[in-house]
């Protein structure tokens, strides 16, 4: 059931604070829900910190890990090419696979109390940029997104 799903962590160049800006973190926002409209993943938790994404998601069966980092990394450069000067992402990316309900709702906890621990806010559902503020995320339901 979670053999496909992952918590993600990716970081920016030099851990630049580009999502510190809202209209950069706005802009991720659009590009994760356009990627999952397209099936290439689903979502089941995000935070946007000022330097790093933590994901927890399940890539679609037909899309690797990397892949679907890679759209989602790449979606969001060629969105900004016009506003960006350098590099925006370090090259890779920290991973780990889900082991069953427990680890993901760990995980789960741990992305939505990051902007409280780093004190961006004080309650994790009034933070903007993450999934705290919308209805509880769902755990995978089978090996991914385009499963009949």
């Amino acid at each position: 059931m979670y053999g496909r799903t992952f918590f993600v962590t990716t970081v920016t160049h030099a851990r630049r604070p580009w999502f510190q800006v809202e209209r950069h973190a706005a802009l991720m926002l659009d590009v994760m829900a356009r990627y999952e409209r397209q099936r290439a993943f689903a979502m089941h938790a995000f935070v946007i910190m000022p330097d790093h994404l933590h994901l927890l998601l399940t890539p679609a069966t037909d899309i690797s890990l990397e892949r679907a980092i890679q759209r989602l990394k790449g979606g969001y450069s060629f969105c900004v090419r016009t506003w960006l000067r350098g590099a925006l992402w370090q090259p890779s990316f920290m991973s780990h696979r889900v082991n069953d309900a427990r680890d993901f709702h760990a995980h789960l906890r741990y992305i939505h109390l990051n902007p409280v621990r780093r004190g961006l806010c004080t309650t994790a559902a009034d933070y903007p940029f993450s999934s705290a503020h919308t209805p509880p995320a769902a755990p995978p339901k089978t090996a991914g997104p385009n499963t009949a």
